[in-house]
């Protein structure tokens, strides 16, 4: 049987610290870090995306940030393709391959290797539920899923309509409801050798973290940047407008809402948008949990708990460094 290679995974909600921490793991297993984020993935995009600066990245070599213009589509089968072309180059050069991000199914079709096939997309098929749900409402939609796939619906919202359209149009084109096939998929067996530890804080502080990020933001200039991405052509359709941060704006810039409302709005929806992602990986199995707050918020001490997880799970790249 096939050694498996070895795999780090840094994930979390927003604005936990995972950038940071990523990086000395990096610094400590002589690793590169790979972007499990949709919004890091494009250019001209770097305050809303909380894209890690020059000086952040501190030499560590990072993969999949700055590679896409806003206008190109990025999704979840796109992701692994690229992923697995930064494995391998990251393999080539005998270093450790550090996944950081918040994107959990990004993550799971990594680790997993989950099978996208081009069957299971069409693109009339997604118009028409689109037209559907721009005339009869997103709950409409959702009881159409409802009604075909009630499984789904537990773990999608909604108000999530590019999800449950996804589901829809699976289920349309294969027969097989999504929650089936995802099932199946959960029973793969990983091809890595892997860690993956999931960053968490107490609530409270975790939500004081993302309302000043986000005035960090805005005080940075993301509306300025949001101004140019629309300058350039870009549209609240584009997917890369759908990010937390720019489609608020966005709706700012074209008179829909204030400044002050797209705002407290990009805050409180950013804070559920956290509590889904713990929510997400807390059905996962295989994962160690970091509370930063039990470690009374000491880096050095759960980089210690971390490096001390590779070593009994016998990952690690150059062993004197670890």
């Amino acid at each position: 049987m096939k050694e498996k290679r070895p795999l780090v995974i840094v994930a979390g909600p927003t604005a936990v610290g995972k950038t940071a921490l990523s990086v000395t793991l990096a610094q400590k297993t002589e690793g590169s870090v790979i972007s499990a984020d949709s919004m890091q993935v494009y250019r001209h995009m770097d305050i809303g995306s909380a894209k890690a600066t020059k000086e952040e990245m501190q030499g560590i070599p990072h993969y999949l940030l700055d590679v896409l213009d806003p206008a190109e589509e990025f999704n979840v089968a796109r992701f692994q393709a690229m992923a697995k072309e930064a494995l391998a180059d990251i393999y080539g050069k005998k270093r450790l391959p550090i996944v950081a991000g918040g994107t959990g199914f990004y993550i799971r079709a990594l680790l997993y290797d989950t099978h996208f096939e081009e069957e299971e997309s069409d693109k009339t098929v997604r118009e028409e539920l689109q037209a559907y749900a721009d005339r009869y409402g997103a709950h409409a939609l959702y009881e159409r899923l409802l009604a075909v796939d009630a499984a789904a619906c537990e773990s999608i919202h909604e108000n999530n309509v590019k999800r449950v359209i996804r589901a829809l149009e699976f289920y349309r084109l294969t027969g097989t409801p999504i929650s089936v096939h995802n099932k199946t998929e959960r029973e793969r067996e990983s091809a890595y050798r892997f860690a993956c530890f999931v960053l968490t804080d107490r609530r409270e502080h975790l939500y004081e973290r993302i309302d000043r990020r986000v005035d960090l933001m805005m005080e940075a200039g993301l509306l300025k940047e949001v101004e140019k991405l629309r300058d350039m052509g870009l549209t609240r359709g584009n997917v890369s407008m759908q990010g937390l941060g720019y489609k608020e704006l966005f709706d700012c810039l074209e008179g829909r809402c204030s400044l002050e409302a797209a705002v407290a709005t990009i805050k409180r929806d950013t804070r559920h948008f956290a509590k889904r992602q713990l929510t997400w990986f807390r059905r996962q199995p295989d994962v160690d949990w970091l509370d930063l707050s039990e470690y009374g918020y000491d880096r050095e001490a759960v980089l210690a708990r971390m490096l001390a997880v590779l070593r009994e799970k016998g990952i690690s790249n150059v062993t004197e460094t670890i």
